[in-house]
């Protein structure tokens, strides 16, 4: 046998080897990922009996704008915007039976995404005074700029102005959205006293719904009174219209019967 020979059988015999143990490793990783995916899975079967769920989300959509009167009377916009107020409504499916398992320590609202935002406008979320829901105004101090921490309370009476919830989900999670500067400088020929300061406002001023069409999603994290965390993630559809009315009608009702689970 010439030496040519001997390396290449040298050679072939390490590449063999080795090829075996690349293989070996190979099975042994993906035995592991299989095992490790079905440990998973039993996590989250077994976490499926979470007390948190969200049954219920209500919106009320409309628009509205800020106005002056110009010399000659005319009426001019000088910043449209659409809003759509937020319900969640938490579950803890305790039928009266509070424990420290289904009542609430501590919500927090976060990583809130836009995964559709409009092509017209600024779109941001903001809290809201459960008393001021439905209404037209909205406080740009409590805009959310990625987390929202919710204190919670066993009294009777909580201040609604501030992010805090009964510990036993007794008032929902409200919220704003707000899609402003639609229009900053645009006047209308009707007369103010015609003006409608609603949804109608859009069709109005020519704002089309696909250019402020929106959906955005977010993280609920629940800690209860043992200290378990629980997590919900959720992607909401701001809506616009239904199959029997639009915004531009004045406004939009819409409650979205849901189930939601939030995961231990």
């Amino acid at each position: 046998m010439n030496k040519k020979q001997i390396i290449f059988y040298v050679l072939f015999s390490l590449l063999l080897i080795l090829f075996i143990v690349l293989s070996v490793l190979a099975i042994k990783e993906i035995k592991n990922r299989i095992s490790s995916s079905k440990s998973m899975e039993n996590i989250y079967e077994f976490d499926g009996s979470s007390p948190f769920s969200i049954n219920k989300i209500l919106y009320f959509s409309s628009a509205n704008c800020n106005t002056e009167i110009t010399s000659n009377s005319s009426f001019k916009i000088l910043d449209l915007y659409q809003y759509t107020d937020i319900a969640i409504f938490l579950n803890n499916n305790a039928d009266g039976n509070f424990t420290a398992e289904n009542t609430l320590k501590k919500v927090t609202l976060s990583d809130i995404k836009f995964s559709l935002t409009p092509s017209t406008g600024t779109p941001n979320l903001y809290f809201k005074n459960i008393n001021d829901f439905t209404s037209n105004n909205y406080d740009e101090n409590k805009k959310i700029e990625n987390t929202l921490d919710f204190a919670t309370s066993s009294e009777n009476q909580i201040d609604y102005s501030t992010p805090i919830l009964f510990n036993n989900c007794a008032n929902p999670i409200t919220l704003c959205y707000v899609n402003s500067s639609l229009i900053t400088d645009y006047t209308l020929t009707d007369n103010s006293s015609n003006i409608s300061y609603n949804g109608s406002l859009l069709k109005n001023c020519g704002i089309t719904l696909n250019s402020i069409a929106c959906k955005l999603s977010f993280l609920i994290t629940i800690t209860n009174n043992l200290d378990e965390v629980y997590t919900c993630p959720l992607t909401l559809t701001i809506p616009l219209s239904t199959e029997s009315s639009t915004i531009y009608d004045g406004n939009l009702i819409l409650t979205d019967n849901t189930n939601y689970q939030f995961i231990k």
